[in-house]
């Protein structure tokens, strides 16, 4: 499955996904703590820390090492939860790769036994946003979908 990436407006980036697995799985995928860093990130880095307090108004906070033992931590909090449904939390960088503070919202769209995954983050200006598109994000979340993919196999 192809990755999309689109910037739109201002300050809005829309990647959309589809995953051959039940909502149900890809949500479990999203949000327990045991089963994000069995997936999510670049090939060479890897969650180290892991904390999830999955209700509104709960923090999130994620930790990983890489290449040359660099370090990468985000995190933020969660605004709305619709279980297998939607996801809106705020997101920023401890490492100012992105700086300011993004509003991410996670939307989960079930067809029979495929789920397509759509991930908008509205970013707090043009400019931060463009950082974002000339990193290698697109190639991160890539990677870190087909580890999904893969994941997603041994869960159903």
């Amino acid at each position: 499955m192809t990755l999309t990436v689109e910037a739109l407006g201002e300050t809005e980036l829309v990647m959309i996904r589809s995953f051959d697995a039940p909502r149900r799985l890809l949500w479990a995928a999203l949000t327990d703590p045991d089963l994000v860093p069995r997936w999510l990130g670049a090939h060479g880095w890897q969650i180290v820390r892991c904390e999830i307090d999955l209700r509104a108004g709960g923090a999130w906070r994620y930790v990983s090492t890489g290449p040359g033992g660099a370090e990468m931590a985000h995190g933020g909090i969660f605004r709305e939860i619709v279980p297998e449904i939607r996801l809106v939390f705020t997101e920023s960088y401890n490492d100012q790769w992105v700086a300011g503070e993004s509003l991410v919202t996670q939307t989960l769209d079930e067809h029979g036994n495929r789920t397509t995954l759509t991930t908008d983050i509205t970013y707090p200006s043009r400019e931060i946003r463009d950082v974002a598109l000339r990193s290698p994000m697109e190639r991160g979340v890539g990677e870190g979908y087909t580890r999904l993919d893969a994941l997603l196999a041994t869960l159903t």
